[in-house]
Formats: C-alpha cells, structure tokens, sequence
C-alpha cells in the first residue's frame, strides 16, 4: 500500500437499493436476537422479553427515520460523525465517529463469542468454551478477508445470507404458530418494572445494527436509495422478528430458555425434531455472520478511514488496498477483536452480556447527539431535503421518539452498575486526552475532505 495514494482514492458507488436493503436487514439480524431474547425471557418474563424486544425494534425505526433525510442529503462514509460535526463542532463530531466505530469493534467481539457457539451446537464431544474462542477468531479472520476484497464481495455475500435468514425465520413462523402453547407465557412478567428495564438494553442491542447504513452514502449508487432502505429494513426486521420471537416464546417453557443455546433453535427441535433444530441454528449461525460481515468490519473501518483523511487518526487508516476498500482499519479491527474475544474466554456468557451493555451506552451517546442534526437541517437548510427527494414521514414524531429512547436507555445503564458508567467515562475520557492533546492541532474535520460529496454539500451550507 501506498501512503501517497490516499488523496485521489475514493470508495467507489456499488451498491444499490436490494444491498442496502440486505445490509439494514442483514445487520440488525444478529446475535443479540438469537442468544439474549432468551436471557430477556429469563430476566422479565415471557410477556415482559417479548415488549422489551418489541419496544427496541420501534426505538430502532425511529432512529433510522429519523436520521434518513441526513443520510440522503449528505451522503458520506462518516456519515453521524460528519453530521454532528458540522453541526454541534468538531469535537462532538469526532467523538460520535469514535463511540460508532469503537461500538462496531465490540460487535465484532459479541457476534464472534456468538457465532463460536452455534457452531458449537454441531460438535456436542468439544470443549464449548475452548471451541467457542476458536471458532469465533477463526470466522472473525474469513469475513475481515472478504471486507478486504471488495465491498461488492461482502454486499453480495451479505446479500445472499441475509435471504436465506429470512426465508428461514419467515417459514419458521408460519409454521410453527399452530405451535403456541399460551401456557408457555406465564408467568407474563418476572422482576415487574426492574425486569423489563434489565431487558430493554438487551434489546437495544439486538436491533441496533441497522444505523450502519448510515455510513454507505458514500458508496450507494442512488442516495434516495439510502432512504428507502433505512424504512423498509426497519419495517421487515420488527415484523420478521416480533413474529418469530412469539412463536418461538409460545412453543419453550420459560424455565428452559437461557444463553447457551437459542430459543429459536430449541423451538425448532420441539416441532420438527434435530433437522428443524440444525435448520434455526444454521439461521442463527447467518445472523450472526451477516452482522459480523457488513457490521462489525465495513462500518468500522469506514468510520477509521473518514476521520484519518481529517487528520484525526494515523493516515494509514486512509489508505486504500488494490481492492478499494480500507484494509489497514480492517486489519485494526480484526486485532481489537481478537484482544476482547480472548478477554471472555475466562467467562464467556457474563463478558458477552457485558460488552452488549457496554455497547449500548456506547452507541446511544453517538445516536443522541446525531439526532439533534436533523433538527439543525430543517430549521437552516431544508432546500436541501428538497433537493434530495426524500423527506421522512410524520416529521419530527420520530427524531423525538429517538432522543427520548437513547436518553432513557442510557439511563437504564447508567442504573445497571458503576461498572458501566466507570468504563463510559475511561473511553470518554481517553478519547477526549487523545484529541485534546494530539489530534486536534492536526484535525481538520470531516468536512476538509474534497473527495467526500457530503463534506462538499456541507462546506456550502
């Protein structure tokens, strides 16, 4: 690679409205929904998990509408990162680019641990808890290669796993609701208030991928496109799944569900014995993956490149490889994932469910800030909108819907322990050293970027 390249390199405009599509979709379909939806039954009872889970994916909706008229108008790999900087400043903005690319490196992390136990569910006689590290560096390893051999590669790979995962969740609904046992639902509530609360933050995570099409303006062959998507991918993964965790709730006693293994997966051996089972786990297996492929490395990395072309990381992170694509933040990421990975080997159930809470206190402060911008554009540039095409629905219903979710979940963080508030204010904090001390006499901020099509259209505002 050549550090000289950078200036003229630019992410090439490959993907179209049915891979953004499957990337919203595919994103969102992860391991939170498979693993904890079993660990929100046990914590708030199967009523209690179902609302919770239900109430994220709306919250989720709202954010990606929300945020959708930014994400056309100003398309742009940094996508909130550059919003917020435009708007609220430079350091805001850098830090919303961090907090969304440090959240995508935990994923990469909680979709490996993941993945390495459904693989696990086919080979009984190994050692889970060995196999279970193993497997998750070794998948990690193939689909940062694939993020590096091209983002078309990983769209239409993303693409295909993600129809095969809803076919499969689609079937499993309609046929297995003649299935649901409504005893199987009581207790509805477990832990009352307190219960649906320590549930709604797993739910937070389970849905929260999707934002990641925030960051493919720059690489979207139609920006209205952008907008299409983030709606109708909200609108297929709450259907899809609020269907399929009813069903799945209906058919598994609630003493029987947990983390080791998916309710959907036990509610598949139920009603159509070991293939039924192998079946949902291969669908769990695609969820995690799609979120590992187009989640944990595509936005991370994209996020690493944007603000290295400001300045504000090592240029090396800038640099493309003979393939187009960011290789060397890849490569940061795959390295950050396998240091958190081998963290939880000592305990891999209690650090996966940590690093999903720690994710969502994470992402919320960057969702918070972002969804201010919105506000900002209408008010100051709406000729803008206009010129784009696109225009959310019921404007402002769903930014304020955001706002209120991401200030209350963080709340519900907050009140989850002093752990978690502890590590929010040390990354807050080393990022704020890191800028303040370093990279601010040098950032020159997303929007110096002539390259960027958003930093151009912002740069004119």
């Amino acid at each position: 690679m050549n550090d000289n390249s950078t200036s003229s390199e630019v992410l090439k405009k490959s993907i179209g409205f049915w891979g953004l599509l499957a990337m919203g979709v595919g994103a969102v379909i992860g391991d939170g929904i498979f693993l904890l939806m079993g660990e929100a039954i046990q914590t708030a009872g199967p009523v209690g998990g179902l609302l919770a889970f239900l109430v994220a994916g709306l919250l989720q909706i709202a954010l990606m509408i929300g945020l959708s008229e930014l994400a056309v108008a100003i398309p742009s790999p940094g996508g909130m990162a550059l919003w917020v900087e435009k708007f609220l400043g430079k350091w805001w903005g850098f830090l919303t680019g961090i907090s969304f690319a440090l959240g995508y490196v935990i994923t990469g992390a909680t979709c490996g641990i993941a993945i390495g136990k459904f693989t696990c569910y086919w080979f009984p006689s190994l050692d889970s808890q060995v196999w279970t590290m193993i497997f998750a560096l070794g998948f990690n390893l193939i689909f940062a290669v694939i993020n590096i051999f091209g983002t078309q590669l990983a769209a239409k790979t993303q693409l295909a796993m993600t129809v095969a995962l809803v076919i499969i969740m689609a079937a499993f609904a309609i046929l297995g609701i003649g299935n649901v046992d409504l005893s199987n639902f009581s207790p509805a509530f477990v832990n009352g208030v307190d219960g649906f609360t320590t549930a709604l933050p797993m739910g937070v995570y389970a849905y929260m991928g999707a934002v990641c099409l925030t960051t493919a303006g720059g690489e979207c062959k139609r920006p209205r496109d952008l907008g299409k998507a983030l709606l109708w991918s909200g609108v297929v993964f709450v259907v899809l799944y609020a269907s399929c965790q009813f069903v799945a709730t209906g058919i598994v006693p609630f003493d029987e569900v947990g983390l080791d293994t998916s309710i959907f997966t036990l509610a598949a051996e139920k009603v159509f014995g070991a293939a039924g089972g192998t079946i949902l786990n291969i669908a769990a297996w695609f969820a995690a993956a799609t979120c590992l492929l187009m989640g944990s490395f595509y936005t991370s990395s994209r996020v690493f490149y944007q603000l290295a072309k400001s300045h504000g990381l090592p240029r090396r992170f800038a640099v493309l490889g003979k393939h187009g694509t960011p290789t060397f933040g890849i490569i940061i990421t795959y390295i950050a994932v396998v240091i958190c990975t081998l963290i939880a080997y000592y305990a891999p159930d209690a650090v996966y469910v940590a690093l999903t809470n720690q994710n969502v206190m994470v992402w919320v402060i960057a969702w918070g800030l972002a969804l201010i911008c919105p506000f900002i554009l209408r008010k100051k540039h709406y000729n803008l909108i206009e010129k784009s095409g696109w225009k959310q629905p019921l404007w402002p219903v769903f930014p304020i819907i955001g706002i209120i979710g991401c200030a209350y979940t963080f709340y519900l963080g907050v009140c989850a322990g002093p752990v978690h508030v502890l590590i929010t204010v040390c990354w807050i904090g080393i990022s704020a050293a890191y800028y303040f001390l370093y990279a601010k006499k040098n950032y020159t901020g997303m929007l110096s970027d002539d390259e960027d099509s958003g930093a151009k259209l912002m740069n004119q505002l």
